[in-house]
């Protein structure tokens, strides 16, 4: 089984940058796409962005698209989301999750989810 462990969460004023990192261990990370998703109280998970297992194909969600980047360096087996221009409604907690072969945005074509990582923007 997978594992992921998501960091770099935290209080970040509007305006601001973060960078999320998602570490995986268990299986062949290589063929395996990688997803954020993120999640208020109340509310669906929702897809943020996605890469595919050689990093070659990224998608994104219209609301951080020209904020947000995906990236992954699978010599570390880490996935990242380096989030600029952060806006209060980027409030959320943060999952990385993970699933072989292709990219999907539906939540629940995922197999393995890390535990989630704060972010809280300031206005």
């Amino acid at each position: 089984q997978m594992q992921l462990v998501e960091s770099g969460g935290g209080l970040v004023q509007a305006g601001g940058s973060l960078r999320l990192s998602c570490a995986a261990s268990g299986r062949t990370f290589t063929n395996y796409a990688m997803a954020w998703f993120r999640q208020a109280p109340g509310k669906e998970r929702e897809f943020v962005a996605a890469i595919s297992w050689s990093g070659g194909s990224t998608e994104y969600a219209d609301s951080v698209k020209g904020r947000f980047a995906i990236s992954r360096d699978n010599a570390k087996n880490t996935v990242y989301l380096q989030m600029n221009k952060l806006r209060p409604e980027d409030t959320r907690v943060y999952y990385c999750a993970a699933k072989p072969w292709a990219i999907v945005l539906r939540t629940t074509e995922y197999d393995y989810w890390g535990q989630g990582t704060q972010v809280t923007v300031s206005s």
